[in-house]
């Protein structure tokens, strides 16, 4: 389980574009790691759209924003395209990060369970650390809260 103060998770991943990312490209700058659930949906649609529509506050902080889910990379191209987003996707098929970083959890909608991906943001320092953690987030206002923590 991931905790404040401790050492981030490191992470190798595929962006929209196929490219590799990882944890340590971004050493020197502080990193907004936010997973959420799928591509285009509303509440996730939302979310990204207002870390993008903060992103100059974002980058005046000398962060970055990296979503991930277990969406497909050509999923992420999409979503990107459509909603105009300004950030990397992550594609996490196989789960390994959602695991590692305790957000592939068991959920229940309607009374059956099923296993997903609980919406958390990850604030990881200059260094790796985890600096907070917002479990089960809402998405209004989420964005703004990032910001006043930054």
């Amino acid at each position: 389980m991931i905790e404040t103060g401790k050492p981030a998770p490191a992470f190798s991943l595929q962006n929209q574009d196929g490219k590799t990312i990882s944890l340590s490209d971004y050493k020197g700058k502080k990193v907004i790691l936010y997973f959420y659930p799928k591509d285009d949906t509303s509440g996730c649609t939302k979310e990204a759209c207002s870390f993008r529509d903060a992103s100059e506050q974002i980058d005046s902080t000398n962060a970055v924003v990296l979503g991930v889910s277990a969406d497909s990379i050509a999923s992420h191209k999409k979503f990107i395209s459509k909603y105009n987003l300004n950030f990397d996707l992550l594609s996490d098929e196989s789960k390994e990060m959602l695991e590692k970083y305790g957000v592939w959890v068991e959920k229940s909608m309607y009374g059956k369970k099923y296993m997903g991906i609980e919406r958390t943001t990850v604030l990881i320092d200059e260094n790796g650390i985890i600096t907070k953690i917002y479990n089960k987030v809402k998405v209004d206002g989420h964005a703004a809260d990032v910001l006043n923590s930054l």
